[in-house]
Protein backbone atom coordinates (compact mmCIF):
# COMPACT_ATOMS: atom_id res chain seq x y z
CA UNK A 1 0.00 0.00 0.00
CA UNK A 2 1.50 3.85 -0.82
CA UNK A 3 0.20 6.38 1.12
CA UNK A 4 0.47 10.10 -0.75
CA UNK A 5 0.23 13.33 1.42
CA UNK A 6 -0.99 16.62 0.56
CA UNK A 7 -1.85 20.08 1.12
CA UNK A 8 -5.10 18.66 1.05
CA UNK A 9 -4.91 15.57 3.60
CA UNK A 10 -4.25 12.59 2.92
CA UNK A 11 -5.40 9.05 0.49
CA UNK A 12 -4.42 5.52 0.08
CA UNK A 13 -3.92 3.77 -3.06
CA UNK A 14 -3.66 0.54 -4.01
CA UNK A 15 -6.69 -0.81 -1.54
CA UNK A 16 -8.06 -2.71 -4.47
CA UNK A 17 -5.03 -5.36 -4.03
CA UNK A 18 -5.83 -5.06 0.15
CA UNK A 19 -9.08 -6.21 -0.79
CA UNK A 20 -7.84 -9.13 -3.43
CA UNK A 21 -5.05 -10.72 -0.85
CA UNK A 22 -8.03 -10.42 2.10
CA UNK A 23 -9.94 -12.43 -0.08
CA UNK A 24 -7.88 -14.65 -1.11
CA UNK A 25 -6.87 -15.72 2.86
CA UNK A 26 -10.64 -16.39 2.94
CA UNK A 27 -11.92 -14.16 5.73
CA UNK A 28 -14.05 -12.31 3.41
CA UNK A 29 -16.75 -14.43 1.96
CA UNK A 30 -18.17 -13.02 -1.44
CA UNK A 31 -21.76 -14.41 -0.43
CA UNK A 32 -24.51 -12.17 1.20
CA UNK A 33 -23.20 -12.85 4.42
CA UNK A 34 -19.85 -10.50 3.91
CA UNK A 35 -21.53 -8.23 6.03
CA UNK A 36 -21.92 -10.62 9.25
CA UNK A 37 -17.83 -11.25 9.03
CA UNK A 38 -14.95 -9.15 10.64
CA UNK A 39 -12.31 -8.97 7.78
CA UNK A 40 -8.66 -9.63 8.18
CA UNK A 41 -6.55 -6.20 8.71
CA UNK A 42 -2.98 -6.22 9.65
CA UNK A 43 -2.66 -9.53 11.06
CA UNK A 44 -6.59 -9.05 13.04
CA UNK A 45 -9.85 -9.31 12.66
CA UNK A 46 -11.62 -5.60 12.21
CA UNK A 47 -15.12 -5.03 11.97
CA UNK A 48 -16.62 -1.83 11.55
CA UNK A 49 -20.07 -0.41 11.41
CA UNK A 50 -21.18 -2.63 8.56
CA UNK A 51 -21.21 -5.62 11.18
CA UNK A 52 -23.91 -3.34 13.50
CA UNK A 53 -27.31 -4.93 14.03
CA UNK A 54 -28.34 -2.99 16.51
CA UNK A 55 -27.47 0.52 18.48
CA UNK A 56 -28.60 1.95 21.49
CA UNK A 57 -27.39 5.52 23.17
CA UNK A 58 -28.59 6.99 26.12
CA UNK A 59 -27.79 10.51 26.75
CA UNK A 60 -27.23 12.27 30.40
CA UNK A 61 -27.89 15.64 30.95
CA UNK A 62 -23.59 15.85 32.33
CA UNK A 63 -22.21 15.64 29.02
CA UNK A 64 -21.66 12.01 29.02
CA UNK A 65 -23.74 8.68 27.08
CA UNK A 66 -23.68 5.40 27.09
CA UNK A 67 -23.30 3.42 23.99
CA UNK A 68 -24.90 -0.23 23.25
CA UNK A 69 -23.60 -1.53 20.29
CA UNK A 70 -24.45 -4.38 19.26
CA UNK A 71 -22.43 -6.38 15.85
CA UNK A 72 -23.09 -9.92 14.14
CA UNK A 73 -19.35 -11.40 13.80
CA UNK A 74 -18.31 -15.06 12.44
CA UNK A 75 -14.87 -15.58 15.00
CA UNK A 76 -12.36 -17.99 15.14
CA UNK A 77 -11.81 -20.72 17.13
CA UNK A 78 -9.17 -20.03 20.07
CA UNK A 79 -7.12 -16.71 20.92
CA UNK A 80 -7.25 -13.89 18.58
CA UNK A 81 -7.63 -10.20 18.27
CA UNK A 82 -9.84 -8.08 16.80
CA UNK A 83 -10.19 -4.96 16.15
CA UNK A 84 -13.40 -2.82 17.08
CA UNK A 85 -13.80 0.00 15.04
CA UNK A 86 -16.22 3.41 14.10
CA UNK A 87 -16.34 3.59 17.84
CA UNK A 88 -16.83 7.49 19.57
CA UNK A 89 -13.32 9.41 19.82
CA UNK A 90 -14.44 10.30 23.07
CA UNK A 91 -14.74 6.51 24.59
CA UNK A 92 -13.70 5.98 28.14
CA UNK A 93 -11.36 2.95 28.09
CA UNK A 94 -12.16 2.03 31.43
CA UNK A 95 -15.68 2.07 30.77
CA UNK A 96 -15.75 -0.39 27.98
CA UNK A 97 -17.40 -3.55 28.37
CA UNK A 98 -18.02 -6.64 25.99
CA UNK A 99 -20.15 -9.73 25.90
CA UNK A 100 -21.18 -12.34 23.86
CA UNK A 101 -24.98 -12.49 23.63
CA UNK A 102 -25.61 -15.30 21.96
CA UNK A 103 -23.07 -17.64 24.21
CA UNK A 104 -21.47 -15.53 26.82
CA UNK A 105 -19.81 -17.97 28.55
CA UNK A 106 -17.66 -19.08 25.71
CA UNK A 107 -16.32 -15.67 24.65
CA UNK A 108 -13.76 -14.30 27.08
CA UNK A 109 -11.64 -10.62 26.86
CA UNK A 110 -8.29 -11.30 27.87
CA UNK A 111 -6.75 -7.66 26.92
CA UNK A 112 -8.30 -4.64 25.45
CA UNK A 113 -6.29 -2.05 24.04
CA UNK A 114 -7.76 1.44 22.84
CA UNK A 115 -5.79 3.22 20.29
CA UNK A 116 -6.52 6.96 19.58
CA UNK A 117 -3.15 8.15 17.80
CA UNK A 118 -5.34 8.89 14.53
CA UNK A 119 -3.73 8.98 11.50
CA UNK A 120 -3.02 13.16 10.52
CA UNK A 121 -0.38 14.51 8.09
CA UNK A 122 1.71 15.99 11.45
CA UNK A 123 1.71 12.51 12.68
CA UNK A 124 2.37 10.42 9.89
CA UNK A 125 5.96 12.82 8.78
CA UNK A 126 6.67 12.42 12.93
CA UNK A 127 6.39 8.89 12.66
CA UNK A 128 9.19 8.74 9.49
CA UNK A 129 11.50 9.95 11.41
CA UNK A 130 14.85 8.30 10.62
CA UNK A 131 13.07 6.78 7.58
CA UNK A 132 12.93 7.85 3.98
CA UNK A 133 10.20 9.89 2.05
CA UNK A 134 10.06 10.63 -1.03
CA UNK A 135 9.65 14.93 -1.83
CA UNK A 136 7.25 15.42 -5.15
CA UNK A 137 7.87 18.93 -6.85
CA UNK A 138 5.71 19.98 -9.97
CA UNK A 139 8.19 22.09 -12.23
CA UNK A 140 6.93 24.37 -15.04
CA UNK A 141 8.98 23.83 -17.81
CA UNK A 142 7.87 24.90 -21.89
CA UNK A 143 4.60 25.54 -20.90
CA UNK A 144 4.02 21.71 -19.95
CA UNK A 145 4.70 20.45 -16.41
CA UNK A 146 6.87 17.83 -14.94
CA UNK A 147 7.08 16.33 -11.46
CA UNK A 148 10.63 15.89 -9.60
CA UNK A 149 11.14 13.26 -6.91
CA UNK A 150 14.04 13.66 -4.55
CA UNK A 151 14.44 10.54 -2.41
CA UNK A 152 14.96 12.42 1.31
CA UNK A 153 15.62 10.75 5.11
CA UNK A 154 13.83 12.33 7.33
CA UNK A 155 16.49 13.30 10.43
CA UNK A 156 13.93 15.31 12.85
CA UNK A 157 10.79 16.67 13.13
CA UNK A 158 10.85 19.90 15.39
CA UNK A 159 9.31 23.17 14.39
CA UNK A 160 9.51 21.64 10.85
CA UNK A 161 11.11 18.77 8.97
CA UNK A 162 14.95 18.66 8.66
CA UNK A 163 15.95 16.57 5.98
CA UNK A 164 18.72 14.57 5.00
CA UNK A 165 19.62 14.30 0.52
CA UNK A 166 22.79 12.62 -0.26
CA UNK A 167 25.32 13.89 1.88
CA UNK A 168 23.27 17.37 3.05
CA UNK A 169 21.60 18.46 5.36
CA UNK A 170 18.68 20.62 4.43
CA UNK A 171 15.43 22.46 5.85
CA UNK A 172 13.42 24.62 4.46
CA UNK A 173 12.99 22.50 1.57
CA UNK A 174 9.44 23.26 0.02
CA UNK A 175 7.82 20.45 -2.01
CA UNK A 176 4.04 20.02 -3.34
CA UNK A 177 3.32 17.06 -2.22
CA UNK A 178 5.51 13.96 0.35
CA UNK A 179 4.74 10.55 -0.67
CA UNK A 180 5.24 7.49 1.68
CA UNK A 181 6.08 4.12 1.23
CA UNK A 182 3.95 2.27 3.98
CA UNK A 183 0.95 3.25 6.58
CA UNK A 184 3.08 2.78 10.17
CA UNK A 185 1.20 0.63 11.77
CA UNK A 186 0.56 2.12 15.24
CA UNK A 187 -1.44 5.06 13.44
CA UNK A 188 -5.44 4.32 12.94
CA UNK A 189 -7.40 6.29 10.27
CA UNK A 190 -10.57 6.01 13.52
CA UNK A 191 -10.36 5.56 16.56
CA UNK A 192 -10.56 2.09 17.38
CA UNK A 193 -10.48 -0.74 20.48
CA UNK A 194 -8.47 -4.09 19.93
CA UNK A 195 -9.25 -7.43 22.22
CA UNK A 196 -7.20 -9.76 22.31
CA UNK A 197 -10.35 -12.59 22.91
CA UNK A 198 -10.96 -16.29 23.57
CA UNK A 199 -13.26 -18.14 21.40
CA UNK A 200 -14.49 -21.70 22.92
CA UNK A 201 -17.37 -21.67 21.48
CA UNK A 202 -19.01 -21.75 17.76
CA UNK A 203 -18.11 -19.25 15.38
CA UNK A 204 -21.39 -16.80 15.03
CA UNK A 205 -21.31 -14.43 17.73
CA UNK A 206 -23.95 -11.53 18.51
CA UNK A 207 -21.67 -9.26 20.70
CA UNK A 208 -22.59 -6.34 22.35
CA UNK A 209 -20.10 -3.43 23.14
CA UNK A 210 -21.03 -0.75 25.89
CA UNK A 211 -19.21 2.26 26.96
CA UNK A 212 -19.45 5.36 28.27
CA UNK A 213 -18.39 8.47 26.12
CA UNK A 214 -18.08 12.10 26.33
CA UNK A 215 -18.63 15.18 24.08
CA UNK A 216 -22.57 14.28 23.76
CA UNK A 217 -25.06 16.20 25.65
CA UNK A 218 -28.33 17.21 26.05
CA UNK A 219 -30.02 20.41 27.43
CA UNK A 220 -34.28 20.94 27.45
CA UNK A 221 -35.40 23.82 25.71
CA UNK A 222 -38.70 25.39 26.24
CA UNK A 223 -40.93 28.16 24.31
CA UNK A 224 -43.44 29.55 26.48
CA UNK A 225 -46.03 32.19 24.40
CA UNK A 226 -47.74 34.21 26.55
CA UNK A 227 -51.68 35.54 25.94
CA UNK A 228 -52.10 38.86 25.27
CA UNK A 229 -54.05 38.91 28.98
CA UNK A 230 -51.55 37.14 30.36
CA UNK A 231 -53.91 34.83 31.90
CA UNK A 232 -53.13 31.53 30.15
CA UNK A 233 -49.74 30.17 28.13
CA UNK A 234 -48.78 27.44 25.64
CA UNK A 235 -45.45 25.76 26.49
CA UNK A 236 -43.18 23.67 23.89
CA UNK A 237 -40.69 21.87 25.43
CA UNK A 238 -37.46 20.62 23.13
CA UNK A 239 -34.54 18.55 23.21
CA UNK A 240 -31.46 20.18 22.27
CA UNK A 241 -28.82 17.10 21.98
CA UNK A 242 -25.45 17.71 20.87
CA UNK A 243 -22.44 15.31 19.33
CA UNK A 244 -19.12 16.01 19.21
CA UNK A 245 -17.96 12.09 20.28
CA UNK A 246 -15.95 12.07 17.11
CA UNK A 247 -18.72 9.20 15.26
CA UNK A 248 -21.98 9.15 14.22
CA UNK A 249 -25.02 7.46 15.82
CA UNK A 250 -27.08 6.28 13.03
CA UNK A 251 -30.33 4.99 13.10
CA UNK A 252 -30.29 4.64 17.22
CA UNK A 253 -32.75 3.98 19.88
CA UNK A 254 -32.41 7.09 22.04
CA UNK A 255 -32.84 7.30 25.84
CA UNK A 256 -32.27 10.81 27.46
CA UNK A 257 -31.68 10.37 31.13
CA UNK A 258 -32.59 13.86 33.52
CA UNK A 259 -30.66 14.32 36.98
CA UNK A 260 -27.80 15.20 39.14
CA UNK A 261 -26.10 12.43 38.53
CA UNK A 262 -22.29 12.09 40.97
CA UNK A 263 -19.17 11.84 38.58
CA UNK A 264 -15.59 11.66 39.83
CA UNK A 265 -13.77 14.69 38.63
CA UNK A 266 -10.36 13.65 36.84
CA UNK A 267 -8.33 15.92 35.39
CA UNK A 268 -8.02 15.05 31.70
CA UNK A 269 -6.53 17.36 28.56
CA UNK A 270 -9.97 16.95 26.66
CA UNK A 271 -12.36 19.41 27.25
CA UNK A 272 -15.96 19.32 26.87
CA UNK A 273 -17.72 21.51 23.64
CA UNK A 274 -20.87 23.07 24.15
CA UNK A 275 -23.01 24.17 21.01
CA UNK A 276 -25.50 27.01 21.02
CA UNK A 277 -29.25 25.47 20.79
CA UNK A 278 -31.05 25.76 17.50
CA UNK A 279 -34.81 26.88 17.04
CA UNK A 280 -36.99 24.25 15.49
CA UNK A 281 -40.49 24.34 13.99
CA UNK A 282 -42.77 22.78 16.91
CA UNK A 283 -44.15 18.83 16.75
CA UNK A 284 -45.87 16.60 18.55
CA UNK A 285 -44.15 15.29 21.40
CA UNK A 286 -42.25 11.71 20.69
CA UNK A 287 -40.84 10.73 24.28
CA UNK A 288 -42.43 8.72 26.87
CA UNK A 289 -41.05 9.53 30.39
CA UNK A 290 -41.01 7.25 33.65
CA UNK A 291 -39.12 6.76 36.66
CA UNK A 292 -35.71 5.70 36.47
CA UNK A 293 -33.58 5.23 39.91
CA UNK A 294 -33.87 9.21 41.13
CA UNK A 295 -33.99 10.53 38.12
CA UNK A 296 -36.21 10.52 35.28
CA UNK A 297 -35.79 8.51 31.63
CA UNK A 298 -37.38 9.79 28.68
CA UNK A 299 -37.45 6.76 25.98
CA UNK A 300 -37.78 8.08 21.92
CA UNK A 301 -40.60 6.62 20.84
CA UNK A 302 -39.02 6.21 17.02
CA UNK A 303 -35.07 5.28 16.14
CA UNK A 304 -32.99 8.44 14.90
CA UNK A 305 -29.57 9.37 13.90
CA UNK A 306 -27.28 11.60 15.30
CA UNK A 307 -24.53 13.04 12.78
CA UNK A 308 -20.95 13.80 14.13
CA UNK A 309 -20.71 17.46 14.85
CA UNK A 310 -24.63 17.81 14.82
CA UNK A 311 -27.17 19.92 17.18
CA UNK A 312 -30.55 18.82 16.15
CA UNK A 313 -34.01 19.25 17.92
CA UNK A 314 -36.08 16.78 19.52
CA UNK A 315 -40.01 17.57 20.47
CA UNK A 316 -40.08 16.74 24.44
CA UNK A 317 -43.56 17.93 25.38
CA UNK A 318 -46.28 20.46 24.95
CA UNK A 319 -49.08 22.24 26.47
CA UNK A 320 -51.63 24.46 26.07
CA UNK A 321 -54.07 26.99 27.55
CA UNK A 322 -51.60 27.06 31.10
CA UNK A 323 -53.09 29.68 33.77
CA UNK A 324 -50.90 32.17 34.47
CA UNK A 325 -50.42 34.45 36.71
CA UNK A 326 -48.19 37.54 35.96
CA UNK A 327 -46.53 39.28 38.98
CA UNK A 328 -44.05 42.43 39.91
CA UNK A 329 -41.56 41.35 42.71
CA UNK A 330 -39.19 43.84 44.61
CA UNK A 331 -36.75 42.26 46.29
CA UNK A 332 -35.42 43.95 48.91
CA UNK A 333 -31.44 44.47 50.32
CA UNK A 334 -29.97 44.85 53.32
CA UNK A 335 -27.54 47.13 51.45
CA UNK A 336 -30.88 49.93 51.11
CA UNK A 337 -29.99 51.53 54.20
CA UNK A 338 -28.49 54.75 52.75
CA UNK A 339 -27.27 56.29 49.31
CA UNK A 340 -23.90 56.82 49.91
CA UNK A 341 -23.05 59.28 46.79
CA UNK A 342 -26.27 61.17 47.40
CA UNK A 343 -27.01 61.11 51.21
CA UNK A 344 -30.94 62.03 51.75
CA UNK A 345 -31.58 60.68 48.04
CA UNK A 346 -33.87 57.55 47.40
CA UNK A 347 -32.40 54.50 46.49
CA UNK A 348 -34.35 52.55 43.61
CA UNK A 349 -35.07 48.68 43.01
CA UNK A 350 -35.43 46.61 40.34
CA UNK A 351 -39.20 45.33 39.82
CA UNK A 352 -38.94 42.19 38.33
CA UNK A 353 -41.60 40.66 35.96
CA UNK A 354 -42.26 37.09 37.04
CA UNK A 355 -44.74 34.14 35.68
CA UNK A 356 -45.83 31.34 37.61
CA UNK A 357 -47.66 28.34 36.52
CA UNK A 358 -47.95 25.26 38.35
CA UNK A 359 -46.90 22.17 36.79
CA UNK A 360 -49.69 19.60 37.16
CA UNK A 361 -52.26 17.82 34.89
CA UNK A 362 -55.22 20.30 35.75
CA UNK A 363 -53.39 22.81 34.18
CA UNK A 364 -52.36 21.04 31.04
CA UNK A 365 -49.18 20.15 31.94
CA UNK A 366 -47.86 17.23 35.35
CA UNK A 367 -44.62 15.99 33.45
CA UNK A 368 -41.58 16.14 34.83
CA UNK A 369 -39.38 19.36 33.42
CA UNK A 370 -35.93 18.43 33.10
CA UNK A 371 -33.87 21.72 33.84
CA UNK A 372 -32.90 24.14 30.89
CA UNK A 373 -33.98 27.42 29.40
CA UNK A 374 -37.62 28.89 28.92
CA UNK A 375 -38.09 31.58 26.76
CA UNK A 376 -40.75 33.70 26.74
CA UNK A 377 -43.04 35.41 24.29
CA UNK A 378 -46.06 37.29 23.66
CA UNK A 379 -48.19 38.77 21.04
CA UNK A 380 -48.16 43.06 20.72
CA UNK A 381 -51.06 44.31 20.03
CA UNK A 382 -51.05 43.54 16.29
CA UNK A 383 -50.97 39.98 16.71
CA UNK A 384 -47.28 39.28 16.29
CA UNK A 385 -44.98 37.51 18.39
CA UNK A 386 -42.23 39.29 20.00
CA UNK A 387 -39.49 37.64 22.45
CA UNK A 388 -40.05 38.92 25.90
CA UNK A 389 -37.64 37.33 28.01
CA UNK A 390 -35.96 34.27 29.48
CA UNK A 391 -35.00 31.87 32.91
CA UNK A 392 -33.20 29.13 33.63
CA UNK A 393 -35.11 26.35 35.64
CA UNK A 394 -34.02 23.72 37.57
CA UNK A 395 -35.59 19.95 37.30
CA UNK A 396 -39.03 20.41 38.60
CA UNK A 397 -41.19 18.00 39.59
CA UNK A 398 -44.66 17.67 38.38
CA UNK A 399 -47.33 19.31 40.90
CA UNK A 400 -44.49 21.85 41.43
CA UNK A 401 -44.70 25.84 40.94
CA UNK A 402 -42.79 27.10 38.03
CA UNK A 403 -41.56 31.04 38.88
CA UNK A 404 -40.05 32.44 35.91
CA UNK A 405 -38.23 35.93 36.10
CA UNK A 406 -38.08 37.32 32.21
CA UNK A 407 -36.83 40.91 33.07
CA UNK A 408 -37.87 43.86 34.82
CA UNK A 409 -40.83 46.52 34.33
CA UNK A 410 -39.83 49.64 32.61
CA UNK A 411 -42.93 51.34 33.74
CA UNK A 412 -42.85 50.39 36.90
CA UNK A 413 -40.96 52.13 39.59
CA UNK A 414 -39.78 51.42 42.96
CA UNK A 415 -37.91 53.97 45.62
CA UNK A 416 -36.84 53.54 49.11
CA UNK A 417 -35.38 55.52 51.84
CA UNK A 418 -34.74 54.93 55.45
CA UNK A 419 -36.99 57.56 57.46
CA UNK A 420 -35.77 56.83 61.27
CA UNK A 421 -32.71 54.98 63.22
CA UNK A 422 -32.72 55.06 66.67
CA UNK A 423 -31.36 53.05 69.36
CA UNK A 424 -32.90 51.76 72.27
CA UNK A 425 -30.18 49.84 74.59
CA UNK A 426 -27.61 47.11 74.30
CA UNK A 427 -28.47 45.58 70.53
CA UNK A 428 -31.77 47.01 70.23
CA UNK A 429 -32.95 49.37 67.80
CA UNK A 430 -35.85 50.72 65.83
CA UNK A 431 -35.79 51.27 62.51
CA UNK A 432 -38.41 53.43 60.22
CA UNK A 433 -39.05 52.85 56.09
CA UNK A 434 -40.69 54.55 53.75
CA UNK A 435 -41.16 53.05 49.86
CA UNK A 436 -42.42 54.38 46.92
CA UNK A 437 -44.33 52.78 44.04
CA UNK A 438 -45.37 54.80 40.89
CA UNK A 439 -47.25 52.65 38.19
CA UNK A 440 -47.52 54.61 34.35
CA UNK A 441 -49.14 51.91 33.38
CA UNK A 442 -52.58 52.40 32.03
CA UNK A 443 -53.41 49.63 34.09
CA UNK A 444 -53.83 48.54 38.07
CA UNK A 445 -51.43 46.50 38.86
CA UNK A 446 -50.14 44.67 41.96
CA UNK A 447 -46.68 44.40 43.39
CA UNK A 448 -45.16 42.47 45.96
CA UNK A 449 -42.51 43.85 48.37
CA UNK A 450 -39.97 41.30 49.82
CA UNK A 451 -38.37 43.16 52.91
CA UNK A 452 -34.99 41.56 54.24
CA UNK A 453 -34.87 42.19 58.32
CA UNK A 454 -32.12 41.12 60.06
CA UNK A 455 -32.03 39.69 64.21
CA UNK A 456 -34.66 39.11 66.31
CA UNK A 457 -37.75 41.62 64.65
CA UNK A 458 -40.93 42.85 66.05
CA UNK A 459 -43.04 44.78 63.20
CA UNK A 460 -44.38 47.48 65.45
CA UNK A 461 -46.59 49.86 62.52
CA UNK A 462 -46.87 49.77 58.80
CA UNK A 463 -49.40 51.35 56.16
CA UNK A 464 -49.79 47.90 54.87
CA UNK A 465 -50.61 44.50 56.27
CA UNK A 466 -47.23 42.74 56.13
CA UNK A 467 -46.88 38.38 56.08
CA UNK A 468 -43.55 36.71 57.93
CA UNK A 469 -42.53 34.79 55.29
CA UNK A 470 -39.45 33.85 57.06
CA UNK A 471 -37.73 34.21 60.03
CA UNK A 472 -35.81 36.60 58.15
CA UNK A 473 -38.20 38.56 55.83
CA UNK A 474 -41.41 40.28 55.92
CA UNK A 475 -43.86 40.64 52.79
CA UNK A 476 -46.26 43.13 51.75
CA UNK A 477 -49.23 42.77 49.02
CA UNK A 478 -49.45 46.19 47.50
CA UNK A 479 -51.98 47.70 45.07
CA UNK A 480 -51.59 50.49 42.77
CA UNK A 481 -53.64 52.11 40.52
CA UNK A 482 -53.28 53.05 37.06
CA UNK A 483 -51.07 55.57 36.36
CA UNK A 484 -51.01 56.01 40.16
CA UNK A 485 -48.70 56.04 42.82
CA UNK A 486 -48.21 54.29 46.42
CA UNK A 487 -46.25 54.96 49.67
CA UNK A 488 -45.33 51.81 51.90
CA UNK A 489 -44.20 52.49 55.38
CA UNK A 490 -42.94 50.48 57.83
CA UNK A 491 -41.35 51.16 61.48
CA UNK A 492 -39.47 47.75 62.91
CA UNK A 493 -38.16 46.48 66.23
CA UNK A 494 -34.64 44.71 66.13
CA UNK A 495 -32.83 42.83 68.33
CA UNK A 496 -29.59 41.34 67.23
Amino acid sequence: MRVDVTSNGLWLLGSSLTLAVIVAIGWIDAGPAAQAQPTLLAGALSTTVEDQADLAVTVYNTDLALVRDIRTLRLPDGTFDLRFEDIAGSVNPATVHVRSLSQPDRLRVLEQNFEYDLLDPDKLLRKYVGREVTLVRTRQEAGSSRNEEVQARLLAFNEGPVWQIGDEIVTGLRSDYLRFPTLPENLYDRPTLIWTLGNSGASDHRVEASYLAGRVSWAADYVLTIARDAATADLDGWVTLTNESGTAFMNASLQLVAGDLNRVVQQSARRMAQAEALQAVPAAPAFQQEAFADYHLYTLGRRTSIGNHETKQLSLLAGSGIPTIKRFVVEGRQAYYRNAQHPGSPLRDAVQVQYRLRNDGASGLGTPLPAGIVRVYQADSSGRIQFAGEDRITHTPKDELLTLHVGNAFDVVCERRQTDFERLGDSTYELAFEIVLRNHKPTPIEVELHEPLGGDWRMLESTHEATRTSAWSAQFTVPIEANGTTRVGYRVRVRW
